[in-house]
Protein backbone atom coordinates (compact mmCIF):
# COMPACT_ATOMS: atom_id res chain seq x y z
CA UNK A 1 0.00 0.00 0.00
CA UNK A 2 1.11 3.60 -0.67
CA UNK A 3 0.58 6.44 1.45
CA UNK A 4 1.08 9.69 -0.05
CA UNK A 5 1.78 12.48 2.05
CA UNK A 6 0.41 16.17 1.12
CA UNK A 7 2.34 19.22 2.96
CA UNK A 8 0.89 21.92 2.79
CA UNK A 9 3.28 25.20 3.29
CA UNK A 10 1.59 27.98 5.68
CA UNK A 11 3.23 31.41 5.18
CA UNK A 12 3.28 32.71 9.30
CA UNK A 13 0.88 35.49 9.51
CA UNK A 14 2.60 38.75 9.56
CA UNK A 15 0.96 41.97 10.15
CA UNK A 16 1.79 44.97 8.77
CA UNK A 17 0.83 47.06 11.98
CA UNK A 18 -0.08 45.65 15.47
CA UNK A 19 -3.22 45.47 16.19
CA UNK A 20 -4.91 48.05 17.85
CA UNK A 21 -5.77 48.10 21.52
CA UNK A 22 -9.30 48.74 22.56
CA UNK A 23 -9.34 52.38 23.56
CA UNK A 24 -12.73 53.57 23.72
CA UNK A 25 -14.25 53.41 27.09
CA UNK A 26 -17.96 53.55 28.30
CA UNK A 27 -19.62 56.80 28.65
CA UNK A 28 -23.13 57.78 30.11
CA UNK A 29 -25.18 59.72 27.84
CA UNK A 30 -27.18 62.70 28.90
CA UNK A 31 -28.91 66.05 27.28
CA UNK A 32 -27.57 69.18 28.62
CA UNK A 33 -29.60 72.14 27.80
CA UNK A 34 -31.80 72.26 24.45
CA UNK A 35 -29.10 71.23 22.12
CA UNK A 36 -26.33 69.79 23.39
CA UNK A 37 -25.65 66.35 24.72
CA UNK A 38 -22.93 65.29 26.74
CA UNK A 39 -21.00 62.62 28.23
CA UNK A 40 -19.47 61.70 31.83
CA UNK A 41 -16.79 59.04 31.38
CA UNK A 42 -18.75 55.69 33.29
CA UNK A 43 -15.27 54.75 35.42
CA UNK A 44 -16.07 58.24 37.37
CA UNK A 45 -19.14 57.51 38.22
CA UNK A 46 -20.17 55.84 41.47
CA UNK A 47 -24.01 55.06 41.20
CA UNK A 48 -26.96 56.25 39.39
CA UNK A 49 -30.14 56.91 41.21
CA UNK A 50 -33.28 58.60 40.31
CA UNK A 51 -34.45 60.98 42.74
CA UNK A 52 -37.97 62.69 43.50
CA UNK A 53 -38.38 66.37 43.51
CA UNK A 54 -40.24 65.48 47.04
CA UNK A 55 -37.01 63.66 48.38
CA UNK A 56 -34.81 67.08 48.20
CA UNK A 57 -34.47 69.54 50.56
CA UNK A 58 -33.74 72.97 49.47
CA UNK A 59 -30.88 74.13 51.99
CA UNK A 60 -30.73 78.19 52.16
CA UNK A 61 -28.52 80.91 51.11
CA UNK A 62 -27.09 78.35 48.40
CA UNK A 63 -26.05 79.17 44.84
CA UNK A 64 -29.24 78.78 42.39
CA UNK A 65 -27.43 75.83 40.95
CA UNK A 66 -27.32 73.39 44.37
CA UNK A 67 -31.19 71.47 44.45
CA UNK A 68 -30.46 70.66 47.81
CA UNK A 69 -29.43 67.47 50.07
CA UNK A 70 -30.78 63.95 50.24
CA UNK A 71 -30.38 60.81 51.43
CA UNK A 72 -27.89 58.48 49.82
CA UNK A 73 -27.18 55.28 51.31
CA UNK A 74 -27.78 56.41 54.86
CA UNK A 75 -25.58 59.85 53.87
CA UNK A 76 -25.98 63.58 52.99
CA UNK A 77 -25.72 63.99 49.23
CA UNK A 78 -25.14 67.41 47.48
CA UNK A 79 -27.58 67.97 44.54
CA UNK A 80 -25.66 69.83 41.94
CA UNK A 81 -28.09 71.13 39.04
CA UNK A 82 -25.75 70.43 36.25
CA UNK A 83 -28.10 72.11 33.43
CA UNK A 84 -28.32 75.49 35.71
CA UNK A 85 -24.14 74.90 37.11
CA UNK A 86 -23.39 75.64 33.32
CA UNK A 87 -25.51 78.67 32.56
CA UNK A 88 -28.83 77.04 31.50
CA UNK A 89 -32.53 76.54 32.75
CA UNK A 90 -33.10 74.95 36.10
CA UNK A 91 -34.39 71.68 37.11
CA UNK A 92 -36.82 73.55 38.99
CA UNK A 93 -38.07 75.48 36.69
CA UNK A 94 -38.83 71.78 35.22
CA UNK A 95 -40.22 70.02 37.81
CA UNK A 96 -43.99 70.09 36.82
CA UNK A 97 -42.78 68.09 33.63
CA UNK A 98 -41.18 65.60 36.02
CA UNK A 99 -41.60 64.55 39.13
CA UNK A 100 -38.00 62.66 39.37
CA UNK A 101 -34.42 63.50 38.43
CA UNK A 102 -31.75 61.51 37.34
CA UNK A 103 -28.81 61.84 39.65
CA UNK A 104 -25.17 60.77 38.64
CA UNK A 105 -23.27 60.32 41.85
CA UNK A 106 -19.57 61.35 41.77
CA UNK A 107 -17.22 61.05 44.32
CA UNK A 108 -14.70 64.62 45.38
CA UNK A 109 -11.84 63.59 47.32
CA UNK A 110 -13.55 61.67 50.48
CA UNK A 111 -17.36 63.22 49.46
CA UNK A 112 -19.99 62.05 47.38
CA UNK A 113 -21.30 64.82 45.22
CA UNK A 114 -24.95 64.35 43.08
CA UNK A 115 -25.16 65.38 39.45
CA UNK A 116 -28.90 65.87 38.77
CA UNK A 117 -29.72 65.80 35.17
CA UNK A 118 -33.50 65.40 33.55
CA UNK A 119 -32.65 62.19 32.71
CA UNK A 120 -29.73 59.96 31.77
CA UNK A 121 -29.97 58.29 27.65
CA UNK A 122 -27.67 55.63 27.04
CA UNK A 123 -24.00 54.05 27.90
CA UNK A 124 -22.10 54.38 24.78
CA UNK A 125 -18.61 53.56 23.69
CA UNK A 126 -16.25 56.11 22.28
CA UNK A 127 -12.51 57.05 21.85
CA UNK A 128 -11.58 59.47 24.49
CA UNK A 129 -8.05 59.51 23.22
CA UNK A 130 -9.41 61.72 20.72
CA UNK A 131 -10.75 64.30 22.00
CA UNK A 132 -10.79 68.02 20.66
CA UNK A 133 -10.43 71.34 22.72
CA UNK A 134 -13.58 73.07 22.74
CA UNK A 135 -14.37 75.83 19.88
CA UNK A 136 -14.72 78.86 21.58
CA UNK A 137 -18.02 80.53 20.94
CA UNK A 138 -19.35 76.98 20.16
CA UNK A 139 -20.51 76.57 23.92
CA UNK A 140 -22.05 78.73 26.44
CA UNK A 141 -18.54 80.57 28.10
CA UNK A 142 -20.16 79.36 31.79
CA UNK A 143 -19.81 76.35 30.58
CA UNK A 144 -16.35 76.15 28.81
CA UNK A 145 -14.58 74.88 32.32
CA UNK A 146 -16.17 72.08 33.00
CA UNK A 147 -15.46 70.92 29.16
CA UNK A 148 -12.57 68.00 28.98
CA UNK A 149 -12.89 68.19 25.63
CA UNK A 150 -15.41 67.28 22.51
CA UNK A 151 -15.62 64.35 20.07
CA UNK A 152 -14.71 64.90 16.48
CA UNK A 153 -17.17 65.79 14.28
CA UNK A 154 -20.05 65.82 16.89
CA UNK A 155 -21.25 68.74 19.39
CA UNK A 156 -21.21 65.77 22.18
CA UNK A 157 -19.13 67.07 24.54
CA UNK A 158 -16.88 64.95 27.48
CA UNK A 159 -17.24 66.97 31.01
CA UNK A 160 -14.31 67.01 33.47
CA UNK A 161 -16.15 65.43 36.56
CA UNK A 162 -12.81 66.99 38.44
CA UNK A 163 -13.73 70.20 37.32
CA UNK A 164 -17.04 70.22 38.26
CA UNK A 165 -16.26 69.17 41.91
CA UNK A 166 -13.57 71.43 42.25
CA UNK A 167 -15.86 74.35 41.41
CA UNK A 168 -14.47 77.19 42.98
CA UNK A 169 -18.31 77.76 43.69
CA UNK A 170 -18.22 75.28 46.13
CA UNK A 171 -15.18 76.71 48.04
CA UNK A 172 -16.73 79.80 49.00
CA UNK A 173 -19.56 77.52 50.45
CA UNK A 174 -17.01 75.24 51.57
CA UNK A 175 -18.50 75.52 55.83
CA UNK A 176 -21.46 73.90 54.85
CA UNK A 177 -19.57 71.03 53.42
CA UNK A 178 -20.22 70.65 50.02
Amino acid sequence: MFLSSTTTNFAPLTLDEPLPLETRERVLCFPLGTEDTALLPLAQISEIIRVTIREILPVPEMPSCVLGICNWRGEMLWLIDLNHLVGGSSLLHQAQLTASVGVMVVQNSDRALGLAVPQVNDIELHDLQQLQAAAPGLFPPKLLPFILGTLPGSRNIVLDVKAITQCPLWQIHRGRTI
